[in-house]
């Protein structure tokens, strides 16, 4: 009942434009783990009112299933500012139209009047003991995409099995239900509720008690330089700043007020490196800032760049970031615990795709580190089983900018992040440290941990498949590479068959998925490199990292070694010319 997606649909029958046709009704958009992400648009492969409706009724009746009292407790629905004009969509039009569904079954929902950022979703669930949450987004994604990403009643992004069953929910319940199209149901309904004004005020109440030098942030001189990159996050970065007794930041003018047309960036994605931070860098030499925080339009990440005494300004990796937040964490944490048997009951958490400082820290510390498959469904998940235990999850990190220092919140989140990186670049000032020293500072008491990481684009997942099964047949049936170039592979681990050759019986430990494509290689000279697919980007992306025991200072030489095995990476197992793939551009 679009009118404006049932016109492009005529217009094309009209056409008989059969390719497009068949790019739009071919196939049905697939609902994973991370839930959906498509282009918004016509037809059931993209992101419109019908598929928003479909898919929150095959959600409805799943969660009956599940939960006895869901329509006691109810759920929550949040929305960004992603607007496409030209089919009607809208982020805050999917959230109406998914809270309209669930009210007309008679479940209450907590729909934000206002947009927010991701992490509040999360922490609403837990906060008001939810059935669920539905967060409508495509976080960083090009402009004409659009998400929609669900959380559990433990308030971490759903796991297998639950995509499975909403999936198989969603077919069963395709014909809109009767008042599905009236999206003035909620207005006057008993069962809408409106959390906006309650959860600003309670989030930062909560991120307040991971505020421990309020003292040095009133009074520091360091300015610090925002952009929200024409996301959520300027309003609730400021108050988390106001919540520390921070200055305010500066916030780049020119991206601080949501635009659903990203104008000032090719991409709205903090970590595609120096591009999207031009603006900062100007603003921050204009007002004489030393620090940057980027967030991404969802405000679920967080990039920082800060300026070296040469002038020049460096980003700090996902992976540098996450070794400085551990540090800082652990810090505070042993500051305020002198008991000596409670590091017993304390970890941290990183994906396996990230960086092992935590763990070098971990073990000179004495505290717990466990890796989890990557992305924050699975962190998030076990950060929970943890706490249910009675343990303290510090921290989790993965190396694409997501960090969860907060346990208020079981997913990534760019507004604590922000306020918690400032109040510890405040507190190295006091000391005349910067950011940057303080990383080398980490790196030589836990010993250096360089990483490499980027990624090819292929549309073809047929070329992907042939290379991934070109790797597990290279010397050989079934036989993995026993080199890389010049360097010896030693281990391998490929978790979409679960085989794990440094395993007694060669199976792998991390769980297997047969519908992602993931092989970790282990060399000879320490390092690590992982190939993978991406569950939301056509992209395969490489992680690679080299570690040295703490003294061993010849960083130029383990960078070195490590750009060298990156190449061999590339040229022997990646084989770009041949696989026709398209590097990762700046």
């Amino acid at each position: 009942q679009n009118l404006k997606t049932s016109a492009i649909v005529k217009q094309l029958v009209a056409e008989g434009n059969a390719g497009e046709l068949q790019k739009n009704f071919g196939s049905r958009m697939e609902f994973g783990t991370a839930g959906l992400r498509a282009p918004m648009g016509a037809g059931i492969s993209h992101m419109n009112d019908l598929t928003i409706i479909q898919t929150t009724q095959g959600f409805c009746r799943y969660l009956e299933k599940n939960f006895s009292d869901l329509k006691k407790r109810g759920v929550v629905i949040g929305f960004d500012a992603r607007a496409h004009p030209s089919s009607g969509g809208s982020s805050k039009r999917f959230a109406r139209l998914a809270a309209n569904t669930f009210i007309s079954q008679g479940v209450p929902v907590y729909l934000f009047s206002d947009i927010t950022p991701t992490p509040f979703v999360p922490y609403t669930v837990t906060h008001l003991n939810l059935c669920a949450g539905i967060m409508v987004t495509a976080s960083h994604n090009p402009k004409q995409d659009n998400g929609y990403k669900v959380y559990w009643e433990n308030g971490a992004q759903i796991i297998s099995p639950h995509d499975k069953g909403i999936s198989e929910a969603i077919e069963e319940n395709q014909e809109p239900w009767p008042q599905a199209w009236d999206d003035k149901l909620g207005d006057s309904s008993l069962l809408l509720h409106d959390p906006y004004a309650t959860i600003s005020k309670d989030y930062f109440k909560d991120i307040q008690k991971h505020c421990f030098h309020r003292n040095i942030n009133k009074e520091t001189k360091l300015k610090f330089v925002h952009t929200s990159v024409h996301g959520v996050g300027h309003k609730f970065v400021q108050l988390a700043f106001e919540a520390f007794d921070l200055s305010p930041l500066f916030a780049v003018p020119e991206q601080k007020d949501p635009d659903p047309e990203f104008p000032t960036v090719k991409y709205p994605n903090p970590e595609e490196g120096k591009g999207v931070l031009t603006l900062s860098f100007a603003l921050a030499e204009k007002d004489g800032a030393k620090i940057i925080l980027a967030n991404d339009p969802d405000a679920d990440r967080l990039a920082v760049a800060e300026k070296q005494e040469s002038g020049e300004w460096k980003v700090f990796s996902g992976n540098e970031l996450g070794a400085l937040l551990g540090w800082w964490i652990f810090t505070c944490w042993k500051n305020q615990n002198q008991d000596a048997c409670a590091i017993k009951d304390v970890y941290m958490l990183s994906s396996t795709v990230s960086s092992k400082i935590l763990r070098a820290i971990a073990l000179k510390e004495g505290f717990h580190f466990e890796e989890t498959l990557t992305g924050f469904k699975w962190m998030g998940n076990r950060a929970k089983q943890l706490m249910d235990q009675g343990k303290a999850v510090l921290f989790a990190f993965e190396e694409a900018i997501g960090y969860m220092c907060c346990p208020a919140v079981l997913d990534k989140d760019g507004v604590s992040a922000a306020v918690i990186t400032a109040e510890m670049a405040s507190f190295l000032a006091t000391r005349n440290l910067s950011l940057s020293q303080q990383l080398k500072a980490v790196y030589d008491e836990y010993g250096f941990h360089i990483t490499k990481a980027s990624y090819f684009i292929c549309h073809d997942p047929k070329i992907i498949e042939q290379l991934f099964d070109n790797l597990r047949n290279y010397d050989g049936k079934n036989t993995y590479p026993k080199f890389c170039g010049r360097f010896k592979v030693s281990g391998i681990r490929d978790l979409t068959t679960g085989y794990d050759s440094s395993q007694p019986d060669q199976k792998a430990i991390l769980p297997t998925s047969k519908s992602s494509q993931m092989i970790t290689f282990t060399f000879a000279n320490g390092g690590v490199a992982t190939m993978r697919t991406s569950g939301t980007e056509p992209k395969i992306k490489y992680y690679s990292e080299l570690c040295a025991p703490p003294g061993n200072s010849d960083v130029e030489q383990l960078k070195k070694e490590l750009d060298e095995l990156v190449n061999a990476l590339e040229k022997h197992f990646f084989q770009p010319e041949k696989n026709n793939l398209q590097r990762k551009t700046e």
